[in-house]
């Protein structure tokens, strides 16, 4: 589960589909980076947490949005897990 800091879900690493076709980073700066299939940073943009609900901007404005419920994130039609971290 993920943990929950300052009153926010943890949301840092990777997250990934069940098939791992879509691959979404995302990174301690309040960045992301989305990998689908072998196309790398098919979309990149930036993200809050509030909570537990994210909001996405693309770098391109469009935007999108997520719940971790659970400790899995629905992202808009997406269901993702996160990568469990290499010790």
């Amino acid at each position: 589960m993920a943990a929950i800091e300052d009153g926010h879900v943890d949301v840092v690493g990777m997250w990934v589909t069940e098939d791992g076709h879509i691959r979404q980073e995302l990174l301690p700066d309040g960045r992301y980076d989305e990998a689908r299939g072998e196309r790398a940073s098919a979309y990149t943009g930036r993200y809050t947490v509030t909570g537990s609900h994210l909001d996405y901007v693309d770098d391109t404005g469009f935007t999108a949005t997520g719940d971790i419920r659970d400790g899995v994130l629905y992202h808009e039609h997406l269901v993702l897990h996160r990568e469990q971290r290499s010790s």
